[in-house]
């Protein structure tokens, strides 16, 4: 069971919590994990917009800041004991939940890990989901996890009943 998990990282806050709760079921479970960053055209846009000024080269900046994150992911994973392999996929060859759910496909992954902002409204409409599009379009279970700032106050105004224990894992996105 989950021998195989699949975990979309980009380095936030919300990603790592997402890595975290992977690293906790593949030492359960003695799994391994993939880690993949993928370099979309969203994230080019945005570091255009972020190196304004710069007249280097943006997609090299871009390439070696998703290296960065892999290496420092990968890093925490084998830290844990857990193996682990990581992909960088900058091709440009697709959005962000095409191309997680056909590295799931492609693998095979057991299961998909990945944090969720669980932004709403305006937010939510202007930079889409990409946790609900894997959500939606994944052969395999989607384990969400919500940013931190999320889940305290998730479970600050509905609390769990006192027969339940909650993980921050078992949090469903919006």
């Amino acid at each position: 069971m989950y021998q195989r998990i699949l975990v979309p990282v980009d380095g936030s806050t919300t990603s790592n919590r997402g890595l975290e709760e992977a690293i906790c079921i593949a030492q359960i479970t003695h799994g391994r994990l993939r880690l993949i960053h993928v370099v979309d055209e969203l994230s080019f846009s945005f570091g255009m917009e972020a190196y304004a000024g710069y007249g280097g080269d943006l997609l090299g900046i871009l390439r070696e800041n998703g290296a960065r994150i892999l290496e420092q992911a990968r890093f925490t994973v084998a830290a844990a004991g857990i193996e682990v392999e990581t992909i960088l996929n900058d091709t440009f060859s697709g959005l962000v939940h095409v191309l997680v759910t056909a590295e799931a496909s492609r693998w095979p992954a057991d299961l998909i890990v990945l944090g969720t902002h669980g932004r709403r409204g305006v937010g939510r409409m202007v930079l889409g989901s990409s946790a609900e599009n894997i959500l939606r379009y994944a052969t395999v279970p989607v384990l969400l996890v919500r940013a931190p700032e999320i889940v305290a106050t998730t479970t600050a105004v509905h609390p769990a009943p006192e027969h339940m224990s909650l993980s921050a894992g078992a949090l469903a996105m919006e």
